[in-house]
This record gives C-alpha cells, structure tokens and sequence, in this order.
C-alpha cells in the first residue's frame, strides 16, 4: 500500500498512535531472531527484573519515535565466534523490515552497541563424550 494512500486513510478515519514499548518488543524479538545473537543488554534495572519473574521483551532497546520515523538502539550480546559486523547488519535489516512491516513507521537508524560476547559453557557430560 502506498504510504501517501495509508497516511490519508489514518487522517480521514483518526489518529493511530503506537506506543514506544510496542516498537521496543518488535525490534528486541526480531534482533534476538538473528543468529549470532545471544540475547539482549538491558542493564542492572533489567536483570533485576527478570530475576524477579518479570519478562522485559524489550529489554535492551531504546526507541525514540517522531511523527512517523523513529530511530532503534539496541544493546546486544553475540556468541562467542560471530563475525559482528556481519551480525550488527543482519540484525539492523531484521529490525528494519519488521518495525516497517509492522507499524508502517520509517525506520532512519538502526544503532548496535555490542555489550557482551557469550561464550558457550559446555556440560560435563559433553567434556565426557568428548573423552571417550
């Protein structure tokens, strides 16, 4: 659908506003899809809730919407052995197309700020197997 035609819609049928929190769970679903990642950043208020049972799905994102713009940060953690660069694209095209697809807001940046890197904890039993 053309933008133009959509926006006259939205003007002639009222107002649609979507909240920052919806954009923030849509961009932190679709960059914890992207393989090389192994999850999100949300800092020591975040943790903390999520020890307390609380799931943030959009821990980790900062989303500043504008009219009909907005602009993602996201606070990753790749597995170790990711090539990050190749990841942080993947990962700026996924939540791009799924925010525009979603919301028909444009998307004008998509920043990654790399927190962490993951590095895989093997199990005895691996080490075990391995051995033998």
């Amino acid at each position: 659908m053309d933008n133009n035609l959509l926006n006259d819609e939205i003007k002639s049928n009222g107002e649609i506003k979507i909240a920052d929190d919806v954009v923030g769970v849509i961009a932190g679903l679709a960059a914890t899809e992207v393989e090389g990642i192994a999850g999100m950043s949300g800092g020591f208020t975040g943790d903390i809730a999520e020890i307390l049972g609380r799931k943030n799905l959009s821990k980790g994102v900062k989303v500043s919407v504008e009219k009909n713009t907005t602009k993602i940060d996201l606070h990753v953690i790749v597995n170790y052995g990711s090539k990050i660069p190749e990841v942080s694209w993947k990962v700026q095209e996924s939540v791009k197309n799924a925010i525009e697809t979603m919301t028909g807001l444009e998307v004008i940046e998509v920043n990654i700020h790399v927190q962490g890197v993951q590095i895989q904890k093997v199990e005895p039993k691996e080490i075990e197997e391995l051995e033998d």
